[in-house]
């Protein structure tokens, strides 16, 4: 096995090398480090590296490995999302207004996986408070996509997609308040989840916000669960954070081959939707029918007035304020979008965030007895593969199949699922585009229910295998699948 292929290892595969002797945690992240130091340049991926800190937490777990007793992730890298706490650390969020801010204490989630005995060897690039869909920022600047570079990974994510994509790193973890873990995982052909709000405890602001969800992007549905089964359940630290906990199974034994009831959209019913997305998305849909499951279209009877509903949620909570305490110091350093994003803020009226509230209770009066008669609920995650790299956000002249959409958020089919924010939803590889890039399809399930959920993404990837290395020039690197 050479390096590239253990850099492409699964998380579990990892552990129970190390586990077994086959493989130390010294080297594998010497593997990853040196991966890093190739890839890395030509993909911009991570702002910050430990490495050498890491290389002595590595040492100490390969002596845990031959005499001790392991904790369920020693040894294991797990890159981190540069907006969520890790202290002692920099957390900047893509943002000049906190370029030397350094945290006392890590945010919930990440204390779970630090006391399980992770590795946090680079954290990951984001756009400016992870405002944007894209992953570029003026203080670490943009970010590529592995499969094409003329294309990003997505965002805001981004940096966490593309360092799983290059084989930097076999977990990572990510946020989600409109899609930040999806929409990345989608574009770089990976798994990316958003649990039931609360499911993952957080940090303040973040965990006030229903929007908001923290969680892990990964090579493979089984990664993310056993980052799931680690870090979910109640926190002393997060009021919002959810009594029961759910344990994720490896299989799902006699239920793992049973036939789902699938309901479908491949539009949301207002989306304009590329035409290699809508083949990707009818194909997986006709091979989860010639499995036995039942597949039917359904009407949702949503409109434009979903995103309108959700920028008003936006443009009020910490996703808009944030920007706007930022703006009179930082302006001549901030991002068009950030900017445009405290200006909208500085403007919101005292109703906004209520008649937010009127239209999700509307949504959900369609999307809940949908789910009454269906196991799960699969559309597209992107209306497209990728957005270029040089995407501006506020583009008045952005077009998808032919159609004018918003910048923003006209090619995204996630957000709509942050408003329904009990429901959970994972992203799945479904294909690639004409690009090469790849497409993505979500699995959304009844409130609270993970388990019908990763029953079924699993379902899925047993069927697809769609596990596949990125072609952009980088070294060594193959497509499979």
């Amino acid at each position: 096995m050479d390096n590239t292929d253990i850099c492409y290892l699964s998380a579990r595969d990892v552990l129970a090398k190390f586990q077994s002797g086959a493989l130390s945690p010294v080297d594998y992240l010497d593997a990853l480090i040196a991966r890093a130091e190739a890839v890395n340049p030509k993909i911009n991926a991570y702002t910050e590296t430990y490495f050498d800190e890491a290389r002595d937490a590595a040492k100490r777990a390969a002596k845990v490995y031959t005499s001790g007793v392991p904790r369920p992730l020693e040894g294991l890298p797990v890159a981190v999302k540069d907006v969520q706490r890790v202290a002692g650390k920099k957390t900047t969020q893509g943002s000049f207004a906190f370029k030397d801010h350094v945290d006392q204490a890590s945010d919930p989630m990440i204390e779970r996986l630090q006391d399980a005995g992770v590795l946090i060897h680079a954290r990951t690039t984001t756009p400016e408070f992870c405002l944007s869909g894209t992953c570029n920022s003026r203080l670490w600047g943009n970010t590529l996509n592995p499969f094409n570079t003329d294309f990003g990974p997505g965002g805001s994510s981004g940096g966490s997609a593309a360092a799983l994509a290059a084989g930097m790193t076999p977990l990572a973890t990510g946020t989600d308040i409109g899609g930040s873990i999806r929409i990345p995982a989608s574009s770089c052909g990976l798994v990316g989840y958003k649990a039931p709000h609360g499911r993952n405890p957080d940090g303040a602001p973040a965990n006030f916000d229903r929007y908001n969800h923290c969680g892990f992007l990964a090579r493979n549905v089984g990664d993310v669960a056993l980052g799931q089964n680690i870090v979910s359940g109640p926190h002393p630290r997060d009021h919002d954070s959810l009594r029961d906990r759910v344990h994720i199974p490896n299989s799902f034994g006699t239920d793992a081959g049973a036939p789902l009831r699938i309901a479908y959209s491949m539009d949301l019913g207002y989306m304009a939707v590329d035409d290699d997305v809508r083949r990707n998305t009818a194909a997986a849909l006709y091979a989860l029918k010639e499995a036995g499951c039942v597949v039917e279209q359904v009407d949702l009877g949503w409109d434009e007035r979903v995103d309108e509903a959700s920028m008003r949620w936006y443009t009020a909570m910490h996703f808009g304020r944030q920007p706007l305490w930022s703006l009179e110091k930082y302006r001549d350093q901030m991002t068009s979008y950030a900017i445009a994003a405290a200006e909208a803020a500085a403007n919101v009226d005292p109703d906004d965030v209520a008649r937010s509230w009127e239209y999700q209770h509307e949504m959900y009066q369609s999307f809940g007895p949908v789910l009454e008669n269906y196991d799960v609920f699969i559309c597209p995650t992107l209306s497209v593969g990728a957005v270029r790299a040089d995407h501006d956000p506020l583009a008045s002249d952005f077009t998808v199949a032919g159609r004018a959409v918003d910048g923003e958020y006209g090619w995204v089919l996630t957000h709509q699922f942050n408003m329904l924010h009990n429901c959970p939803a994972i992203s799945l590889p479904s294909g690639r585009d004409r690009h090469g890039v790849p497409t993505g399809l979500q699995i959304i399930g009844p409130t609270f229910d993970d388990l019908t959920v990763f029953r079924a993404a699993m379902f899925y990837e047993n069927l697809s295998r769609s596990s596949f290395l990125p072609e952009a020039g980088l070294p060594d690197v193959k497509a499979r699948g």
